[in-house]
């Protein structure tokens, strides 16, 4: 028997396996209207549906039966034709991967390439930095250069975005020696050099990851895109981090006059909540530039941004009332972006924990001083220097 939501979810996974639109099976007898409360779950199917859609589609009634592909192919092409980078989907591989058996190398790379960027994207790093591991496995089965690269980039980013700076700096640099050898010259060669550049600030050796940013920021030259922007916000970032704000302001300004809205509104807006991040670190804090980026980027914010991207502006927006002495906003806006925070990379969760604790000194807790020396021992323990120091500074300020 066909049932909801089943039979919706099969519906849609055998029209996207087609590669078909649900325009393509509305006509006599189906509208569209129907069909998207069919897939939705909404309406019950009717047996008239079920044979005009097994028709229109070319597969037997019975097809509709199946809740869930099986095959590690069938998955991957659902979720890759979909788009679709939901828990579902997650799942999906997860099984798939779990049963696939006599299952080419390339084929599992892909798999799981699609499950890390899910991964990724729902911020459990812990998990993705696992699959990522398998991944670099699998490309050195295969010895394809190019996916090597691919497979260290993504598990170095990961390895630094869960506070592990050593080991992304042994895998950044592992990923370029593969890249020169095989003479690469691609993006991806470009981002390795760009997160070795992130890596090794968070070190401490400022004057390294100046000039590995300034050498992709030669590399882009005058170009525009993606690409172009973020070289020049690691520039930056490494430059704000050297005290050099002017600059930093100056690479910022190029940054986002390099990405127009429409070729990635995603990091179009957080090139702007990076501007304010930067204004808000000056000497003293520019807090109009700050308050006018993120002004800049509430209505991308609203129309694009995820869970994390809302932590995201709900933290700047604290350092900003905090900046402005309005401590009591500053607190309820930190209770907001801690919601879910073992989702935020190490940096931002310690920088966050930090600004919490420096409320709370203002607020005449006597106990705050000792809080934040603890996490700028946490931060120690990792070797990142750079903000260690950062939480040393506010410890010394927060001193009765």
């Amino acid at each position: 028997m066909l049932t909801q939501p089943a039979f919706g979810r099969r519906l849609k996974q055998l029209r996207q396996q087609q590669g078909k639109t649900q325009s393509d099976l509305t006509g006599p007898g189906m509208s569209s209207a129907y069909l998207s409360r069919l897939e939705s779950g909404a309406r019950p199917p009717t047996d008239r549906a079920v044979a005009i859609l097994a028709e229109r589609l070319n597969v037997s009634a019975s097809a509709f039966e199946a809740t869930a592909p099986a095959d590690l192919v069938d998955v991957l092409a659902t979720v890759l034709v979909a788009g679709d980078e939901s828990g579902h989907a997650r799942l999906m591989l997860e099984a798939a991967l779990d049963r696939a058996e006599h299952v080419g190398v390339g084929l599992q790379w892909q798999a799981h390439a699609q499950l890390a960027r899910i991964l990724t994207a729902d911020g459990e790093r812990a998990a993705a930095r696992t699959t990522l591991a398998t991944l670099v496995e699998l490309s050195d089965q295969m010895d394809y250069a190019m996916l090597q690269t691919y497979s260290r980039l993504h598990l170095a980013r990961c390895q630094r975005d869960l506070g592990e700076v050593d080991p992304a700096r042994t895998t950044a640099l592992e990923a370029l020696r593969i890249g020169r050898e095989a003479s690469l010259e691609n993006r991806d060669m470009i981002r390795c050099r760009l997160l070795l550049a992130s890596v090794t600030a968070e070190l401490g050796d400022l004057a390294e990851a100046s000039r590995l940013s300034e050498e992709a920021c030669e590399e882009v030259g005058s170009k525009q895109g993606v690409l172009a922007a973020q070289a020049l916000w690691t520039a930056a970032t490494v430059a704000t981090r050297q005290g050099h704000h002017a600059l930093s302001a100056e690479y910022l300004d190029r940054a986002m006059a390099a990405l127009p809205s429409r070729e990635d509104v995603v990091l179009w807006m957080r090139l702007r909540h990076a501007a304010a991040a930067l204004a808000l670190q000056a000497l003293p804090p520019d807090l109009e530039q700050a308050r006018r980026y993120l002004d800049e980027a509430g209505p991308a914010l609203d129309l694009v941004g995820t869970s994390q991207h809302q932590q995201e502006s709900a933290f700047l927006h604290a350092q900003l009332a905090y900046a402005q002495g309005e401590y009591e906003l500053a607190a309820r806006l930190c209770e907001r972006a801690s919601v879910d925070k073992d989702r935020l990379n190490f940096r931002d969760r310690i920088r966050l924990e930090m600004l919490h604790e420096q409320i709370l000194a203002k607020q005449s807790d006597p106990s705050a001083r000792a809080r934040l020396g603890a996490l700028a021992a946490e931060a120690q323990a990792r070797g990142m220097l750079d903000l260690t120091a950062e939480v040393w500074r506010a410890a010394a300020e927060a001193q009765p």
